[in-house]
């Protein structure tokens, strides 16, 4: 009985030390690894959407809670005015889920851009909404106003050919993107104030 309250006691003392081994090792990794996240998987939608900008919109961004999450918000500065946006969301494509980057204009509530950042889409097919060009540009300018759909459905995306349940899924992201927008403008407006 001895012998195994030792045991049971120095196992209790080894689990309390890994644990918080691999927490202190967790809190000390997690920005690096957000940091690299930003730089090779967002970081180049971002830089695409803001092409142009006047700053570092990876260093220049902000966090505002959004029910249990927060969300990041990445700022362009465009002719010395901060007012550009650019923050994630998801959707579901053929393969499963994946994540947009969407671009709005705070002043004239139309998107700026979108860019898909990660996917599971099939290659050459359903990931060209991440290569091509064209899929992201027939966004840019659209009013913020309504639901996002694809033609076929009486909406205004041109869906990629045989890959139309990922173009849904885009515009469905976007759809979310921009209602999530909608909830929050009043707090973005006054967080992109300290941006000027």
């Amino acid at each position: 009985m001895r012998e195994m309250l030792k045991m049971i006691i120095v196992l209790t003392v080894l689990c309390s030390f890994s644990g918080g081994l691999l927490a202190a090792l967790r809190n000390e990794t997690m920005e690096k690894i957000e940091n690299q996240q930003l730089e090779f998987v967002k970081g180049p939608a971002i830089r695409n959407i803001l092409k142009g900008s006047s700053n570092d919109p990876i260093a220049d961004r902000f966090k505002i809670k959004v029910g249990e999450t927060e969300k990041s918000f990445f700022v362009g500065k465009f002719d010395g005015k901060a007012e550009t946006v650019v923050f994630e969301s998801t959707g579901k494509g053929f393969g499963g889920d994946f994540g947009i980057m969407l671009g709005v204009n705070v002043a004239d509530d139309k998107i700026i851009g979108i860019g898909v950042t990660t996917h599971s889409e099939t290659p050459g097919i359903g990931s060209r909404a991440q290569t091509d060009p064209r899929f992201a540009a027939q966004f840019k300018g659209l009013p913020l106003a309504g639901d996002f759909k694809v033609k076929s459905e009486g909406g205004q995306v041109d869906a990629i050919s045989g890959a139309t349940v990922t173009s849904k899924g885009v515009a469905g992201a976007v759809t979310d993107a921009v209602k999530t927008y909608t909830s929050l403008k009043p707090q973005l407006a006054e967080k992109l104030k300290g941006f000027k």
